[in-house]
């Protein structure tokens, strides 16, 4: 099995890099640790400078332009590889042996695609480099690799904890229904305590639905708690984790309805957003 930690050197990469240790422990995976240099957004050397200076002046400035991009090359290739090989010390110091680094051009939001195929779990950070902190924006990457991913992508929380339990919210939705199939056929969470939480309003349809998910979850040798509440799905699902101080959020990238097609469900973002745990997503 292979865990493809995607990391940008943000804030988050340390916790990227012992949430990846943690998942390849468990998995008895290898981990490949993916940097991006990221394109930039404005070339300097393409820019339109005809009729604003002389051509002297202008072939002078374009020189100085190509040098100054050429530097800038440079320093980031530098940059990546020192990320890379923090990585790799990070990782061997969490006693992962397996470990493959590499470094690529493009953007991760569009190159995602080619890199999970071989791997089983994709771990990333909630915010990169871009991100507002102060506002509490997602990851400008982030949303587009959720949609992408075929494997479940584990979002890392700003510092790792020990994951001893996980509340898996779940809606009766295909992506739910596809988190309770792997948690109970993987053994990424064995040993943890599920609590199974419902939101919304009771009906036999679900309440089928929740039965069969809590005898597949006990029939793995899970323990579990069903939890049912009354209310907005994330306000209640924030509140379950912090009142029972869960360790890990599990649940669908997609809700069970009121979705847009290519579009991650407002509740998914809502709680990536609001939790200060790991939060791992299936779509």
């Amino acid at each position: 099995m292979n865990i493809l930690a995607c990391t940008d050197g943000s804030q988050y990469s340390t916790s990227i890099y012992q949430h990846a240790a943690w998942a390849a422990k468990q998995l008895d995976a290898s981990v490949h640790v993916l940097h991006m240099l990221n394109p930039h957004h404005e070339d300097p050397v393409k820019a339109n400078y005809s009729g604003s200076m002389g051509v002297g002046a202008r072939t002078a400035l374009l020189n100085e332009l190509v040098e100054l991009e050429a530097t800038r090359a440079k320093i980031a290739q530098k940059r990546g590889q020192a990320i890379l090989e923090d990585a790799e010390s990070a990782l061997k110091a969490e006693g992962i042996d397996h470990i493959q680094a590499d470094q690529k051009h493009g953007k991760l939001s569009d190159e995602i695609e080619n890199y999970e195929r071989d791997a089983d779990l994709v771990v990333i950070g909630k915010r990169g480099n871009n991100a507002d902190f102060e506002k509490g924006h997602l990851g400008s990457n982030l949303e587009r690799v959720i949609r992408s991913c075929q494997h479940p992508v584990l979002v890392a929380s700003r510092a790792f904890a020990p994951l001893n339990n996980f509340v898996l919210a779940f809606d009766g939705g295909h992506s739910a229904k596809k988190a309770v199939e792997y948690v109970a056929n993987s053994p990424l969470l064995k040993g943890m305590h599920c609590y199974l939480l419902y939101v919304g309003a009771a009906n036999s349809k679900i309440e089928a639905a929740l039965a069969d998910a809590e005898n597949t979850l006990k029939a793995s040798g899970f323990e579990v708690t069903i939890e049912h509440r009354d209310g907005e799905p994330e306000k209640v699902i924030a509140e379950v984790v912090a009142d029972d101080h869960i360790d890990l959020l599990v649940m669908g990238a997609y809700g069970h309805s009121h979705i847009r097609h290519l579009i991650v469900g407002s509740t998914t973002s809502a709680m990536i957003r609001e939790v200060k745990i790991p939060v791992l997503l299936f779509r």
